[in-house]
This record gives C-alpha cells, sequence and structure tokens, in this order.
C-alpha cells in the first residue's frame, strides 16, 4: 500500500477550494503574498518545522522539503466553488480577516480566481442563501457537474495535479447509516435515487474528488469522507484521503493541554469550553442543526487523551460541554474561554481557566497549505486511503471505528506520527516511539 519512491512534485498544483471565504481567501491571499516575499508563511510547519533524522554522528535537523518532494509555493494554482459569485479579491475584502494594503498588493492575481458554482443545498446550511449553485436532477448529476468543473479546471490552468480542498462552513449533521454509507455500492445507489437526506453535497464534492483522482481534505466537521463507503472508494481509485475539521484554536489548546493532566496524574471533573465568533461560519453554526455536527467533533478530543479506562480514579466520570456563540462584532477575531475543574492531592479541587482570543482564519490558513502539499506529497509517494499522519491538524482525526480504532487526539503523539511518516517517506529510519 505504501511506497517510499516518491515522484517529483514536477509541473503545476491545482488546489481547488470549496467555499471562497474567510478561510480561503487568506489562505490564498497569504500564499500569493509570500510567493512575492511580501510576507512570511508563519505558522506553516511545511514552511518552518525541521525534523530530526538519523541519530548520534549521522543526526541533523531538515525541514520538511529537505526530506521529502513538496511542491513549490510558486507552482500553485488557484480555484474554488462558492455560493456567492464574487472573485477572491472581493471576499478577501468582504471577510474583513486581511488589511485592505496587503490584499491590494494581489489584488490582479485574486480578482482572477472566480468560483465555479457551488453544489449547494440550503437545507444543510440554511443560514446561506447564494445564487451561484448549481441545478442538478440529482444527487448523481451534482457529482457529475463536479467533476467537470475539475476537468475544466485542470485543462483551462494547465496543472497536472489537483487537490481539493474543503474550506466551507460546517454541514448539518447526518448520523452515518451503514445501510446507505457502509459501502461504495450502496452510496452510489443513494446518490443516483436523490437521497438527500443521507448524501450532502460535501460528499458529492469528496466523490468528484476522488473519481477523477484527486486527494481530498476535509476541513470542517462534516459526516463526508468518513464513512466506509468513502474509504472504499479512496482505496479502489487509490487516492489519499484526510479528516476532519481544522484543528485551528480551542481544540489545538485542548488536544496540548489535556496531556498535562494525564502525564502529571491530575483528575478532572468538568472542562467547560465556550467560544464567540461572528464571521460566516458562526453565522451557520448559530443553526442548531450544524452545531450538533460541530459539538460532535469538538467533545471528540478528551476522551482518547483522558481515558477512565486506564486511570478510573482521575477520569472516571467528568463533564464536558462545548458551547458556540454567534456573536457579529467579533467578525474573525473569535475568542475562546475554557474552565477547567481539576482535582489533586487528596482530591482537592482546583480550576484552571484559559482565555484565547485568536483570529480563525489566520491560524486555519498555514493548515490548509500544509494539508494540500504534504497530501499531494501522500499521493506521489503512492499512499491512499485514510492519511492517519495527517491527524496532527484535524480536531477529529479519521479513523477506522467499525473496527473499534481510537483515533489520536493527544498533539505530541500526532507530532510524533507526522514525523515518522515523513522520516520513513524520506528514506529514513522512523525512530520516534509513541509511548
Amino acid at each position: 500500500m505504501e511506497n517510499t519512491n516518491i515522484e517529483p512534485a514536477t509541473g503545476k498544483l491545482g488546489v481547488m477550494v470549496v467555499g471562497l471565504g474567510a478561510v480561503a481567501s487568506t489562505f490564498i491571499a497569504g500564499v500569493l503574498l509570500v510567493r512575492k516575499g511580501l510576507g512570511k508563511p508563519i505558522g506553516s510547519m511545511t514552511q518552518y518545522d525541521k525534523i530530526r533524522v538519523g541519530e548520534g554522528e549521522n543526526k541533523k535537523y531538515l525541514k520538511y522539503d529537505e526530506i521529502v518532494s513538496l511542491a513549490s509555493l510558486d507552482d500553485l494554482v488557484f480555484g474554488a466553488w462558492d455560493a456567492y459569485p464574487v472573485n477572491a479579491f472581493e471576499s478577501a475584502i468582504n471577510a474583513e480577516v486581511l488589511k485592505a494594503k496587503d490584499i491590494l498588493k494581489v489584488q490582479k492575481e485574486l480578482e482572477e480566481i472566480k468560483p465555479y458554482p457551488a453544489a449547494f443545498d440550503k437545507d444543510y446550511v440554511a443560514r446561506i442563501d447564494g445564487d451561484n449553485v448549481k441545478t442538478a436532477k440529482n444527487r448523481w448529476d451534482m457529482t457529475n457537474q463536479l467533476r467537470e468543473d475539475i476537468r475544466r479546471f485542470k485543462e483551462e490552468k494547465g496543472v497536472e495535479r489537483v487537490v481539493v480542498l474543503w474550506a466551507a462552513s460546517t454541514e448539518a449533521y447526518i448520523p452515518v447509516d451503514m445501510s446507505v454509507h457502509g459501502s461504495l455500492e450502496s452510496l452510489e445507489s443513494a446518490m443516483k435515487s436523490d437521497s438527500k437526506e443521507k448524501v450532502s453535497p460535501s460528499m458529492c464534492y469528496a466523490y468528484a474528488a476522488i473519481a477523477e483522482g484527486c486527494p481530498f481534505v476535509m476541513g470542517a466537521p462534516n459526516t463526508t469522507v468518513d464513512i466506509p463507503a468513502m474509504w472504499e472508494f479512496a482505496e479502489k481509485m487509490r487516492v489519499p484521503i484526510a479528516g476532519k475539521d481544522f484543528k485551528t484554536g480551542q481544540t489545538l489548546v485542548k488536544s496540548g493541554f489535556a496531556p498535562i493532566l494525564g502525564v502529571r496524574c491530575l483528575g478532572l471533573n468538568g472542562w467547560f469550553s465556550t467560544n464567540i465568533l461572528g464571521n460566516r461560519d458562526g453565522l451557520v453554526l448559530d443553526e442548531p442543526a450544524n452545531f450538533r455536527t460541530k459539538e460532535v467533533s469538538k467533545l471528540s478530543t478528551l476522551e482518547s487523551i483522558l481515558v477512565a479506562d486506564t486511570q478510573p480514579d482521575l477520569y472516571e466520570d467528568y463533564c464536558h460541554k462545548v458551547r458556540i456563540n454567534y456573536y457579529p462584532p467579533r467578525k474573525d477575531n473569535k475568542e475562546s474561554w475554557d474552565n477547567i475543574d481539576i482535582f489533586g492531592w487528596l482530591g482537592y479541587p482546583m480550576q484552571i481557566k484559559i482565555n484565547f482570543l485568536c483570529r480563525d482564519s489566520i491560524l486555519a490558513a498555514p493548515l490548509c497549505l500544509d494539508l494540500v502539499l504534504l497530501i499531494d506529497m501522500a499521493q506521489r509517494a503512492g499512499k491512499f486511503g485514510i492519511q492517519r499522519f495527517l491527524s496532527f491538524f484535524m480536531k477529529r482525526p479519521m479513523h477506522d471505528y467499525t473496527k473499534n480504532e481510537t483515533p489520536v487526539n493527544n498533539l505530541f503523539q500526532q507530532y510524533i506520527m507526522l514525523k515518522n511518516e515523513l522520516r520513513r517517506l524520506g528514506g529514513y529510519k522512523a525512530d520516534e516511539p509513541i509511548d
């Protein structure tokens, strides 16, 4: 299934982003600025991080592109789908994340990025009402139109390869139904019979990408590629897939801080997390059905880090709550609060408070870049199916729950997984064990 002979990253790499909102426009504008020498890609692991390879006298620290072949930022070509017809320049202005003085430096390039009509269903994002949408007979027709967009983009832009990245809003929650999502045959049947309640627009994007041989990254908590039908299709087509939900702010902190409690053997009574957010994502998440999708994703982090089965005295019955509140004045400047009720020696209680004033798209943009470059590399290395080594970037890492697999949510263990896979693919020994 795996091959350490990585094909070189020659030619142009197309990046087709689903959703041309705050995250996508910040990501695209940032890359354009960086390659003009007008900005720094701060926060990007692929551009800054160095990994130890070798031991003893042979030990050295190398950047990712010194270990494996990564596409150059100069070779990235951007396209998008969006329910609103505005181009990337207008979107960046509307998002109010980046300052005008920065956006104007790449205005011409951004104006050339005009979104294809979106595969859209208002039942999945009730708070959005765009008019740049496809008219389709059924989900199968919707998917075929997306496939045609990918083919047209490749031809018009002259790109060799394409990665499809979901940076759109969170869809309404779909519970996994094995009668539909359990096999490729049953999923395709549901698409052709237009089972709208079981087949979301995001599934159409994922299917279209895989069918066209394009790696797919799910940056929202949607039920999309984390179903057996998609795993089967990705393995059949030999396409890598990754997801789900970009780990940017509060969950990044949670996945890094919870291990402190675990290694210090401190008990947990409760962890309450709340956020305020005012961008388009916040508007969509104000709808209960959409928040439920996000809630499931954000709640999944602690349970595999602080495990009752291994330490019942410490983690047997803690309360974990997550809330998100739409607050328009904050726009993209998200603020999160965490109240953590812990206990120590003899059961005496203590508290920890974390207040993170972050910028959602500023944190997400470098993740988009890293995921695009790494999943493209994975495909050139012959990897396909679920890419567990990309769990570091995700709130709810994909895993085979049909075999009772437990996802790795501990940030430091995820980092070891990432480093080991890069070492292995680069021809070095994957020598850092995960305890």
